[in-house]
């Protein structure tokens, strides 16, 4: 028998982020949708910290969850940020907002708080059940069966599927079965930089210690530390420092030597942090990457999220773009009628070049956050990036706001800050001050960009 296009049977590898929010569209579709999770069920256990940078939630990511019915129940776990809270050495501090409208904001967001509603989400359509500490062994691709151990049982077992999406993120076995299956196309590479999570606790009456609503950051050149705020009063602080070298993870081998660091370079946040060299050695070392994917899909089997195109979390677009990837999926779905053999092919290729483009753009972005910041022709390049956007806004966005607050697809966000990144080198090369900026020049420049529009993606 024919099955019809929503009884196909749906199987998901991965119940993180995206997974569960991609079978939350799916069961609202009414397929009947299974998921395998390797991770115990973080609202039954808890997981070891250690390893969790804090979300970013902004614009991109918003939408999937209204498109869903969600969004008031996930609005209870935000908090909006601003802008960067800047912290010089010397414990001074600069705040740099990042946009120029009152909804121009970013939320920080617990990771466990977040993917505990969204599966609770998924499971309330009915038609989708979740398998945690449940293992994928292998994929037969001609055949669409997979092998699954129950690592509790240690009980292994095949199951069928009509469509598999591997949603697993960065290590994906999904996509490391399609390499060995011959499937060419993949990269991964590590940044020579790893990181180390450490909290600032809450005050009394969970109050915060440092300011609420910004996204703080201790640029130090090289290596940098940040801080996000949570529900509880506590910041989420986390040490990004190179590998090796003069200043590195490798050079931090002893309880004094951390101390020793901290209290040179991050003073302000050694003092709100206690016990910082004991809780610096108990967390683990996590390493940072980018994966990319020339082909995001093969027979009936569908990679996506980070399993496709992890980057780095530098411009907080990880999720945002995973989530994106979700809601174009069920775009498609839409558009071509729940006929999958059609819409896998016409989502891989709507996807490719945003990833890579949001993968480039988030590895600058670190330079920036580490360093960029403390150069005073940074700030002026951004004063005049937002006046022109006052007077333009309809040919000039800054790149940070194309990514951040619109729909623009990251591929043409990039292009298009490289040619508004040259015209603001023209407009600062000689000076100093706004004051000085020739704006007849500035005129003549943006009025040969072509209008854009801010609601591209669906």
């Amino acid at each position: 028998m024919i099955k019809s296009k929503l009884d196909k049977d749906i199987t998901i590898i991965g119940a993180g982020l995206v997974g569960s929010l991609m079978s939350i569209y799916l069961g609202q579709r009414g397929y009947k949708v299974t998921v395998y999770e390797q991770l115990p069920d973080i609202r039954k256990e808890k997981i070891p910290a250690g390893r969790s940078i804090n979300l970013a939630l902004a614009n991109r990511g918003i939408r999937p969850l209204q498109q869903v019915g969600i969004l008031e129940k996930v609005e209870q776990l935000l908090i909006p940020m601003k802008g960067r809270m800047l912290h010089d050495t010397d414990g001074s501090l600069q705040f740099q907002s990042y946009g120029q409208k009152a909804e121009e904001v970013i939320y920080s967001v617990s990771r466990a708080g977040l993917v505990s509603l969204l599966r609770d989400e998924a499971e309330a359509t009915g038609n989708v059940s979740f398998n945690f500490k449940h293992k994928l062994n292998s994929v037969d691709f001609d055949n669409n069966i997979i092998e699954i151990s129950d690592t509790v049982s240690n009980h292994s077992f095949n199951a069928s599927f009509d469509i598999l999406l591997g949603t697993d993120g960065a290590g994906s076995k999904v996509r490391r079965l399609m390499e060995s299956h011959g499937i060419e196309g993949f990269s991964s590479e590590l940044l020579e930089h790893n990181y180390k999570e450490l909290t600032i606790p809450a005050g009394e009456n969970n109050s915060y210690l440092i300011e609420k609503e910004a996204l703080h950051i201790w640029p130090r050149g090289g290596y940098m530390l940040i801080a996000l705020p949570n529900l509880e009063g506590d910041f989420t602080v986390t040490l990004f420092m190179p590998k090796s070298g003069e200043f590195s993870i490798d050079k931090l081998d002893s309880e004094q030597k951390v101390d020793d660091f901290f209290k040179a370079h991050f003073k302000d946040a050694y003092d709100l942090i206690p016990n910082l060299s004991k809780l610096y050695f108990d967390n683990p070392t996590g390493i940072l990457g980018t994966v990319r994917s020339k082909d995001w899909h093969h027979n009936d089997v569908l990679i996506f999220g980070d399993a496709s195109h992890a980057i780095v979390p530098f411009h907080g677009q990880g999720m945002n773009c995973g989530f994106e990837d979700c809601s174009v999926l069920n775009s498609m779905l839409n558009q071509f009628q729940d006929d999958w053999e059609l819409a896998m092919p016409a989502f891989e290729s709507s996807r490719i070049a945003n990833a890579n483009a949001i993968a480039d753009m988030a590895l600058e972005n670190y330079v920036e956050m580490r360093s960029s910041v403390r150069d005073p022709k940074f700030h002026l390049k951004k004063a005049v990036a937002f006046e022109l956007e006052k007077q333009f806004p309809n040919k000039f966005i800054p790149r940070y706001s194309m990514v951040m607050f619109h729909h623009i697809p990251y591929a043409m966000a990039q292009s298009r800050g490289a040619i508004q990144a040259n015209i603001l080198q023209q407009l600062t090369s000689n000076i100093d001050s706004i004051d000085q900026v020739n704006w007849e020049d500035a005129k003549q420049l943006v009025s040969q960009l072509e209008t854009i529009s801010t609601e591209y993606l669906p």
